[in-house]
């Protein structure tokens, strides 16, 4: 009775203080001697909510900071313990017994338990779940048992190693949120007096004349600050977050030093940013995402990109690092791997095929290209042509005409008949683009694909075989040995194995040349300069940026 009474208390004292209207724009600088960290985000906050926040940047950045999941990532992407203690993994792979940590304390001094994780996965599993769909309808596979205080079983319905990725989804108070329904959620005042066990909590959120939030302030959890084996200072005491319509707007109040950092969305916004030179430190990562050029293996009334050597010789005779450097200076390196580089399981000696404009013509002179001709007639000038889809008005439409200027520029004999391919470009509308990805109404085309907000290397989606038409393998690739690799890699749980089967995965992608790995998107993150300390290891989203935030430090000087 005490616990749901002193709940109840927070609640109303945080919400008596905690929503402060004002009239004009926020004073983002401190008004105390607290050392301070102010960072802009586009777009708007309605509730912090870790379970509904994962289609709104804004949120997910805050709500990160607020609650913590049974585990985490390290800087390879590896997954760590964080509210669980550990766990051990039945023999067939379909149970996962969760020991969870005794001596952990929510922001308003309640303990943590067992009811906490058993609450938040069955407001996951609820069928009127408000939250994003794919979330929902993964924990509506998974069974929660609790077992003790601090033991949580948790069933599957086939073994996956990935797993214990899924067990970062932030846990959300039982006290605080008793009797509350999956449908009741998004009106719950909890929304904006979030209770956490992670390292910041709120301190204060001020609104506009509109009514709309514009800053929030989070600081230091003294509960989370004093939780054992915590060794970081947590130096920047205030994390200030100021609410931005545009990014235009953001960039400029960086320059005029009325905000401490931001980290960019898009490869535009890079350039912006790397704009301001010396007056921001320029952090780079790799953005949880790989840039390929994919081959539509299902289109029955062109079937060329079946054929393997075609697809390695387009591999080969394609100078990507050239091509990535120009077309994408300062935004994007040259990928090696359908992984994403800081991965532990990622390969960096993987065989790739240098440009080799002969070796490409070699390959292509002896593949089963089949061209309908008269009888007795010779082969055509043209072996084949065919188009990369790309979407206008992007970076991605120069790295396919070079690609196309490339590929044209290969000469081949077959029959004693000297032949080339015919490549064109089609640029059109990103919805367009997105529909004809969809409908598999393209040939070839350059997409960046994401597995964002997931760790864990499983791509089993993207190139498993079993995931066409219904799944996310948009190029209907259809290769048994990568299949069964993917396979292998998300079934055993042994983090040993798993690394085994993801490096023959890596070496068959490239041998096979199943799509060609273009390019790795760069993240960029502009600090003011006396921020110290920050540090960017593996991202699996753009809050992992804060994932050394008890190391940073502001240098006063």
């Amino acid at each position: 009775m005490f616990r749901g009474y002193r709940s109840i208390l927070w609640s109303m004292l945080v919400a008596v203080w905690l929503v402060i209207p004002t009239h004009a724009m926020p004073n983002t600088q401190p008004t105390d001697a607290v050392p301070t960290f102010t960072e802009g985000l586009v777009g708007e906050v309605i509730r912090l909510n870790p379970l509904l926040a994962g289609l709104n940047p804004a949120e997910f950045t805050i709500t990160n900071l607020i609650f913590e999941g049974l585990t985490g990532i390290n800087e390879y992407g590896e997954i760590i313990p964080v509210l669980a203690e550990d766990w051990v993994v039945s023999f067939d792979g379909l149970e996962y017994v969760v020991t969870l940590r005794n001596d952990v304390l929510w922001q308003d001094g309640t303990p943590f338990t067992a009811d906490d994780v058993a609450y938040t996965m069955s407001l996951l599993s609820d069928p009127a779940f408000p939250g994003p769909a794919d979330l929902a309808a993964f924990w509506r596979t998974v069974e929660t048992e609790r077992i003790d205080t601090h033991l949580v079983r948790f069933r599957l319905t086939q073994p996956l190693a990935s797993f214990p990725d899924a067990l970062r989804v932030g846990i959300v108070p039982f006290h605080a949120l008793r009797g509350t329904t999956a449908e009741q959620l998004p009106a719950h005042l909890f929304n904006l007096t979030p209770v956490g066990t992670g390292p910041y909590q709120i301190e204060a959120i001020r609104q506009g004349a509109s009514g709309s939030i514009t800053q929030i302030d989070l600081r230091v959890a003294p509960n989370y600050r004093t939780r054992p084996g915590v060794e970081a200072t947590y130096a920047v005491d205030r994390l200030r977050f100021v609410l931005f319509d545009t990014a235009e707007a953001i960039i400029n109040a960086l320059s005029n030093n009325e905000i401490d950092a931001y980290a960019a969305q898009s490869a535009q916004q890079r350039i912006d940013l790397l704009r301001l030179g010396s007056a921001v430190a320029v952090h780079t990562g790799y953005e949880p995402a790989v840039g390929f050029l994919i081959f539509n293996w299902a289109n029955e009334d062109f079937q060329i990109f079946r054929e393997e050597r075609v697809r390695r010789a387009l591999y080969t005779g394609a100078d990507r690092i050239r091509l990535v450097a120009q077309a994408m200076p300062n935004t994007a390196i040259p990928a090696d791997s359908p992984l994403l580089p800081l991965s532990w399981a990622y390969v960096s000696d993987l065989p790739t095929p240098d440009y080799d404009p002969a070796a490409a013509a070699a390959e292509l002179s002896i593949a089963n290209i089949r061209v309908p001709t008269d009888e007795g007639a010779p082969l055509p000038e043209v072996a084949f042509s065919f188009s990369i889809l790309v979407p206008e008005n992007t970076p991605q439409v120069n790295l396919a005409q070079g690609l196309a200027e490339q590929w044209a520029a290969l000469s081949f004999t077959r029959a004693e008949v000297t032949q080339r391919i015919d490549v064109t470009v089609e640029a059109v509308p990103a919805s367009e683009f997105v529909q004809r990805i969809r409908d598999g109404a393209y040939q070839s085309a350059i997409v960046e694909l994401s597995n964002a907000p997931s760790a864990d290397p499983d791509i089993y989606a993207f190139w498993h075989q079993g995931q066409y038409p219904d799944g996310q393998n948009i190029s209907g690739a259809n290769d048994r040995q990568i299949s069964e690799a993917l396979e292998r890699a998300r079934q055993d749980e042994s983090g040993t194995n798993r690394a085994i089967h993801y490096r023959r995965f890596q070496e068959l992608f490239v041998e096979r040349a199943i799509a060609i790995p273009l390019y790795y998107p760069l993240f960029t993150y502009a600090v003011n300069p006396a921020v110290e300390g920050i540090q960017l290891g593996f991202l699996s989203s753009a809050a992992d940026r804060f994932q050394t935030i008890g190391s940073w430090a502001i240098n006063a000087g």
